[in-house]
């Protein structure tokens, strides 16, 4: 560099050109993301955060019932498979475990698993029920009668009603 350019501007200084890009003279430079550009993307990592831990409680309380519902479904078609094999409900003292027992009339189990609700307790089982031969009951999260949300109750009769079903 000689003397005369060392006295122009940086600004001001020619540019030396290699094929097609013009390039200044390298001038140091910090490099990377100041404080605030981080902190900026922190606090809007936090809020999205926020938001999925307050919704997921929800969806989590929502996908069990609707297991429920499901299983429940499952478990009313095995308790008819039962009725149309035996020509009878279960028993209250049989319960639903007797779908899952061997007989000369049944070679394999109507139902595989034990049957559990997806909070973890047995599903209850009436015979007869208040309003057809049978009952099937999820407590819901609270495990006790009635409740609202998670907490209420899920019964193949509310699944019969909603179906269109007697």
């Amino acid at each position: 560099m000689s003397f005369n350019q060392r006295a122009i501007p940086y600004s001001d200084r020619p540019r030396k050109v290699w094929g097609s890009f013009s390039v200044r003279a390298h001038h140091p430079r910090a490099e990377g993301f100041s404080l605030v550009e981080v902190m900026v993307v922190v606090v809007i990592i936090g809020l999205l955060a926020g938001v999925v831990a307050i919704s997921a409680p929800h969806f989590l309380s929502r996908g069990k019932q609707n297991t429920a519902r499901t299983e429940i479904a499952t478990l009313s078609s095995a308790v008819e498979e039962f009725y149309s094999i035996h020509g009878r409900y279960p028993t209250n003292e049989e319960g639903l475990q007797v779908l899952r027992e061997r007989s000369e009339s049944v070679p394999e189990p109507l139902i595989t698993q034990d049957p559990i609700d997806p909070w973890g307790r047995p599903y209850q089982y009436n015979s007869p029920g208040r309003d057809a031969a049978y009952e099937i009951v999820c407590l819901g999260g609270d495990g006790r009668e009635g409740g609202d949300g998670a907490d209420g109750d899920i019964s193949s009769l509310n699944l019969k009603q909603r179906q269109g079903g007697p």
